[in-house]
């Protein structure tokens, strides 16, 4: 198929033609789990650093009272305000879910994390408009699909080239959940994913940093605001994905994308074919089959911190090169420190949000243990392709000997090796006890499993936020 197809018709047609009951079990099924994934990391991420300045910057100058902001102490704001805060919360600690890809020229772990654009945007739209649960998951799993196809579609110079997906297209998946609550027709929803090409944005420099969760955070702000302004008449064009001068083209610096991607929108549906990858650990993704490695070569030969020599990480380019920090100075840094992450593992045995904290990175063991970690190009792991995450862990003794463990490219959370319901839970847990209560958890999870029940989303929301939020509560 050539690129004749029509982008913006084909994702505009999934968009506006999706329908509730047309949606599989298996698909449902894979949408609330990630809901859940979703809300969790959000809740946790709203105690970080960085999401509690956003809030003192937004909350006083936005007193609207359409949605609530996830926090410590939570408050309400106007709708878009809502999905940036709450976006950027569910990617401040980089323990949201992962794209699978596609096809060994796909990059794993470097298309985008899908649900909490979507999520975020959802969830502020759905509880102003006081959606059932039914319309909520439909429009979450329209957004988390159009953003997964779009960004398996582009050219891999979109991400090679320095952009981060999750804010670039991210913003589709939180413009299409979007225009599917507010009932656009077909071409309100082209405007919407047009404005939607013209706001996305999102640079790997900021890799890190507080701004990388910022990224996420505009994406579910843009992707409201450009399906909002489409709602009222606001134009940007019918054809924002297409052509010379549309988002495919120049986000890809002259590649283009594949078309056959995108014709295939909804069939099947992403979260189930390729599917969906939940974290087990608060750090890039790519890290995760390494730590594990790591993990199982301390307990298998009961290693302790002060026998290891030195250790080596053997992976591909894909891997080395955003994990770019050699050694980590913070929290933020260590999330990308291939050091930092097998380190963790080396001392603790575990790499949790008790691990990745500024402490425990900045501790003498952590960096002193970082100086023994080598990182290694390995040409055997380059050629095999880049869509899975291949590495192996080396660790040399004081005593001479060597201690190796390949990945496992069946890591845990992902569709080979996904969480039981009862690690599901437990990380849900581990991330809401920071700011809930247990029976509120309790309570979290049980409606959260029942969605398709919920009559009104905002009945998930007060029970999200323990006892309710009044729109005078304090930010």
């Amino acid at each position: 198929m050539t690129e004749r197809v029509r982008a913006t018709e084909a994702v505009v047609e999934f968009i506006t033609g999706a329908r509730w009951q047309d949606f599989s079990a298996e698909v449902v099924a894979m949408g609330k789990r990630c809901v859940i994934d979703g809300i969790g990391v959000m809740l946790a991420g709203s105690t970080t650093r960085g999401s509690g300045i956003l809030r003192d910057y937004i909350g006083p100058t936005d007193r609207a009272a359409d949605a609530t902001v996830f926090a410590p102490t939570p408050f309400h704001s106007s709708v878009a305000s809502a999905a940036l805060l709450n976006g950027a919360s569910g990617h401040a600690q980089d323990w949201d879910d992962t794209q699978l890809s596609s096809s060994p020229e796909r990059i794993f772990g470097l298309l985008t994390h899908p649900t909490v654009p979507p999520l975020a945007a959802a969830l502020a739209v759905g509880e102003q408009h006081r959606v059932s649960g039914p319309r909520f998951l439909e429009a979450f799993l329209v957004g988390f699909e159009v953003e997964c196809r779009i960004a398996d579609a582009i050219h891999p110079n979109h991400y090679k080239r320095g952009f981060h997906s999750s804010g670039t297209v991210g913003t589709f998946g939180a413009a299409a959940a979007t225009a599917k609550l507010l009932g656009l027709n077909a071409e309100s929803t082209a405007h919407a994913v047009a404005i939607a090409a013209s706001l996305c944005a999102g640079i790997r420099v900021n890799f890190g940093t507080m701004t990388k969760p910022l990224h996420v955070g505009r994406a579910a702000h843009n992707g409201v605001l450009a399906a909002g302004l489409a709602a009222g008449g606001f134009t940007g064009g019918t054809d924002g994905l297409d052509g010379p001068w549309g988002f495919f083209e120049i986000f890809s610096f002259g590649g283009g994308f594949d078309a056959d991607r995108i014709s295939e929108i909804g069939r099947p549906h992403a979260i189930v074919d390729p599917g969906v990858s939940i974290k087990p650990y608060p750090c890039g993704v790519l890290g995760h089959p390494s730590m594990d490695a790591m993990r199982t070569l301390m307990i298998t030969h009961d290693v302790k911190p002060g026998q290891i020599r030195a250790i080596r990480l053997r992976a591909g380019s894909n891997i080395l090169n955003p994990l770019r920090y050699p050694i980590a100075h913070s929290e933020l840094e260590a999330k990308f420190s291939p050091a930092f992450m097998l380190s963790s593992m080396a001392l603790r045995r575990k790499a949790g949000i008790h691990e990745f904290t500024d402490e425990f990175v900045k501790s003498a063991p952590a960096q002193e243990m970082m100086a023994k970690v080598q990182t290694i190009l390995d040409p055997d792991i380059e050629a095999l392709g880049f869509e899975k995450i291949r590495s192996i862990v080396e660790v040399e003794l004081d005593d001479g000997t060597v201690l190796t463990e390949a990945a496992d490219e069946r890591y845990r959370g992902g569709p080979e090796r996904p969480f039981t319901r009862e690690e599901l839970h437990e990380k849900f847990t581990e991330c809401a006890e920071t700011v809930l209560s247990p029976p509120a958890i309790a309570e979290t999870l049980q409606t959260l499993e029942s969605l398709e029940d919920v009559r009104d989303i905002a009945d998930l929301v007060r029970v999200m936020t323990a006892t309710g939020v009044e729109p005078s509560a304090a930010r």
